[in-house]
């Protein structure tokens, strides 16, 4: 019974402690290993478009820098590693989940916000082309889940979307965790005032798509008024 209580305890604590949500719980349960995950997850795999991406980046620097972190510190180099390998490893598998079949398991699926954001990721690579589009999308949250298999399935040569998928995914997971660390070394005792960072990288990383979102309502309104008819 003892024994009993206490491994009953010891997996509540731990299931309470994680939350895939939340970035600061996803590092202190996994460290750069959970980066790795989530990232890949998040941009591989349709079902992570609600992962936290971009505050995870950022938190993880953070928690690099010299002085910051508490109980939990992480090192640099394994987390940028582990950053980049993620989001590229899971860019590339999504796009060939597209070239398989991508159209078919955005039609299957209902949520609404997958939607919005394939029919987005099909705008972005219509109006900037390829290369702008894929870099782009790095920095769009639902957007960078699904235009990997979106561009599969609309055939984006394969060594185009590498390319440009290593060029953005690079900028994204290297830049975001560096400014984190920036920050991190160059204000004291920053981490104090994580969870209202945290926040702010969350808003800053949604305001693209709430300018997007604002932009396909106005269009129905400029574009569906009565037409003239030829000739007069």
């Amino acid at each position: 019974m003892a024994v009993a209580a206490a491994f009953a305890q010891v997996t509540g604590v731990t299931q309470a402690a994680v939350n895939v949500l939340d970035a600061g719980s996803l590092l202190a349960a996994f460290g750069a290993l959970g980066v790795a995950v989530v990232l890949f997850a998040e941009t591989g795999l349709l079902v992570g478009f609600f992962l936290p991406g971009d505050s995870l980046l950022f938190t993880a620097g953070l928690l690099c820098a010299p002085g910051t972190g508490g109980a939990v510190h992480l090192a640099l180099p394994p987390v940028l590693v582990a950053a980049a390998v993620g989001a590229l490893a899971g860019s590339q598998t999504g796009y060939w989940i597209g070239r398989r079949g991508g159209r078919a398991l955005l039609t299957r699926s209902r949520a609404r916000r997958l939607h919005e954001g394939a029919a987005r990721a099909e705008e972005y690579l219509a109006r900037y082309g390829h290369a702008k589009a894929i870099v782009l999308a790095r920095f769009v949250p639902v957007v960078r889940t699904v235009l990997n298999p979106l561009a599969g399935a609309l055939n984006v040569p394969a060594r185009t979307f590498t390319l440009w998928q290593i060029t953005g995914g690079l900028i994204w997971t290297l830049g975001l965790t560096l400014a984190g660390y920036a920050l991190g070394a160059s204000v004291p005792n920053v981490d104090r005032y994580l969870l209202p960072l945290v926040a702010l990288v969350v808003l800053v990383s949604l305001t693209p798509l709430a300018v997007e979102l604002l932009r396909s309502r106005k269009r129905p309104a400029t574009t569906t008024g009565p037409r003239t008819p030829p000739g007069t």
